[in-house]
């Protein structure tokens, strides 16, 4: 037998006999084709439900009563801010180079303490070119007083023997008109002094705008220029300049800027009772006064601003801290609380056109409709459906459901 003829033997012998392949001795398929999808279908059902069981992370709020109980009643409440009255970005009166800074952000410091330096080279060579013009014109005023004290004498004697015929009358006369013209180079010369004193008090004043002082007593909060960098008080060359050197605030002038609704600002008066906390100390209660209302409503929030003095100062305060603040009324004068709870405006979402918030028990997100009220700032005030020291969801999310799962973020509460 030749090698070609084994060849197509042995192909022939691998070739699959359709009849064999297709009569059945190996079991039907599609048993495996339904336990696959079987499974899949499984799977896909255990990460749903994985995902449904997962929480989803929140920040919430509590929500905050528009009343109180105690011997004063709070008629009102709202939020604002602490606020200096008295701060100032210090700067420079000339522009120059900075080759000292001598604070950092949180240093004491006191009324014309030296916060920093700029190279005053260039102002004292102009201050000594100063005192030396101005010697100079103290020069020429004495000479011009000694020029004018010879002039008088030489008239004086002209004037004694003229009529007695020793000098010609042209001759006295000359000597009279000199004195006047030497009195004139006096006085011109006394001017000229008098403004080279001028000069150099002004390059004196120069060199003394190299060194910037604090305005007043007080605490650095920015520090905004380091050593070689360029300061001018106006704002020059792009970015490459600096306006300031630091920001130093009084806290001695800290008080509470709050945003009352215009619906319920007659209710505050000057002078009246407050109790402030901040939020960052929740359980600290802060005796104030109203100080003053701004008699200006801002037009796109409905508000008007109240200042309110803090009676009492902690080095705890400081600025851009939000506060809550409640107005007192002596519960004896028959005034009305206001009704209802404080929550973010975040908070209150529309849901199949209803006003809802996501209030959070047990772990779950609980969709409640709501009665909404006026604005307090950045709160809403909530006539029904949540009660004080409620737990509600801040800015929910869209797809968030009905009693779903929630997992509140750390430091997410207020």
């Amino acid at each position: 037998m030749s090698d070609g003829d084994s060849g197509k033997d042995l192909l022939h012998e691998l070739r699959i006999d359709r009849g064999q392949r297709d009569d059945g001795s190996h079991g039907p398929r599609w048993p495996w084709i339904v336990a696959i999808v079987v499974v899949v279908l499984a799977a896909a059902a255990i990460a749903a439900f994985a995902l449904r069981a997962r929480a989803v992370p929140v920040e919430t709020a509590t929500a905050v009563a528009l009343s109180s109980a105690g011997n004063d009643a709070a008629v009102l409440q709202a939020t604002g801010y602490v606020v200096a009255r008295r701060q100032a970005t210090v700067s420079a009166q000339i522009t120059g180079t900075l080759i000292a800074v001598n604070v950092e952000e949180g240093e004491h410091v006191s009324k014309d303490q030296v916060l920093a330096r700029l190279d005053d080279t260039q102002f004292v060579d102009q201050l000594n070119a100063a005192k030396a013009q101005y010697a100079a014109a103290q020069a020429q005023v004495a000479q011009a007083r000694a020029t004018l004290k010879q002039a008088s004498e030489d008239a004086r004697r002209m004037n004694a023997v003229v009529d007695k015929g020793y000098v010609s009358r042209q001759n006295a006369q000359q000597a009279n008109t000199q004195v006047v013209t030497d009195r004139a180079a006096l006085n011109v010369a006394v001017k000229q002094a008098e403004a080279a004193a001028s000069n150099v008090k002004l390059a004196q004043v120069n060199v003394n705008y190299t060194i910037v002082r604090a305005p007043f007593a007080g605490v650095i909060t920015d520090k905004a220029a380091q050593i070689g960098e360029i300061v001018s008080p106006l704002s020059a060359g792009g970015g490459f300049t600096r306006t300031g050197v630091a920001t130093i605030v009084d806290m001695d002038s800290l008080e509470v800027d709050v945003d009352v609704n215009e619906s319920y600002i007659s209710r505050v008066k000057p002078g009246m009772p407050v109790e402030a906390i901040l939020d960052a100390y929740p359980d600290w209660k802060i005796p104030a006064h109203v100080i003053a209302i701004i008699p200006s409503a801002d037009q796109s929030k409905a508000t008007v601003k109240v200042r309110i003095a803090l009676d009492r100062k902690d080095p705890r305060i400081i600025p851009q801290m939000g506060v809550r603040v409640s107005f007192l009324e002596k519960s004896g004068k028959n005034s009305k609380p206001l009704p209802g709870v404080l929550v973010p405006k975040s908070a209150v979402v529309k849901r199949d056109g209803k006003d809802m918030v996501f209030v959070v028990a047990d772990g779950r997100a609980n969709r409640t409709p709501v009665t909404i009220g006026g604005d307090f700032s950045d709160m809403k005030q909530i006539l029904a459906g949540v009660s004080a020291g409620s737990e509600v969801v801040k800015a929910p999310p869209a797809d968030l459901k009905d009693g779903e799962k929630v997992q509140v973020k750390a430091g997410g509460t207020d």
